[in-house]
């Protein structure tokens, strides 16, 4: 049996945090919204209970098949005066998570982009404990509200950002086989990234 250098940056493992939020990137993947693509992830003891992401409600049609939220549109500035079509993605998470009577209570959620105010209230409402999220979204006025309800000890909110070793891994997972006899192949893949 071949010994393992575990020292060596390819066979460095994501962070429980890191591979969750990597999960609700692929999520992302699935969004139908042409402006911003984003991907949720609820998690409960280390299991993923239900994934979201944002898009128009079920059933309707995707800004992605018009061309953008409301057909005749020529761009994504030009649907900014009009409400969204989009449901997002911590909504579509938690709307999954009910169709199935899985309970979100005491679980956390790994988003692409900071919680809105009204899905962080939805969050809470859900009883989602814990936040994750990549990139910040709320400044201002809905910073300061945000942060009321950290102080009133509702939910906890967490950047997360993936190491650039971690991220040049994955995306040579991605990109090739992952069996063991492809190793080799991997390793060479992710020195290409560097």
């Amino acid at each position: 049996m071949q010994d393992i250098d575990s020292s060596n940056e390819y066979h460095q493992r994501p962070t429980w945090d890191e591979y969750f939020l990597m999960l609700a990137k692929l999520a992302a993947t699935r969004s139908t919204c042409i402006a911003f693509p984003v991907g949720a992830v609820i998690v409960k003891n280390k299991q993923v209970v239900a994934t979201g992401y944002n898009g128009s409600p079920s059933g309707s049609a995707h800004c992605t098949s018009q061309g953008y939220c409301y057909p005749g549109l020529t761009s994504c500035d030009a649907s900014k005066t009009l409400p969204s079509r989009a449901v997002h993605a911590e909504a579509n998470a938690i709307a999954q998570a009910a169709n199935y009577g899985i309970s979100t209570y005491g679980a956390s959620i790994y988003v692409t982009l900071e919680p809105c105010l009204s899905c962080l209230k939805l969050v809470i409402s859900a009883g989602i404990k814990e936040v994750f999220y990549e990139t910040s979204f709320n400044s201002g006025e809905k910073a300061l509200v945000r942060d009321s309800f950290v102080n009133e000890g509702l939910v906890t909110i967490n950047q997360v950002k993936l190491s650039e070793v971690i991220a040049q891994k994955a995306a040579s997972f991605l990109l090739t086989s992952t069996s063991i006899s492809n190793i080799g192949i991997l390793q060479s893949s992710q020195e290409k990234l560097l």
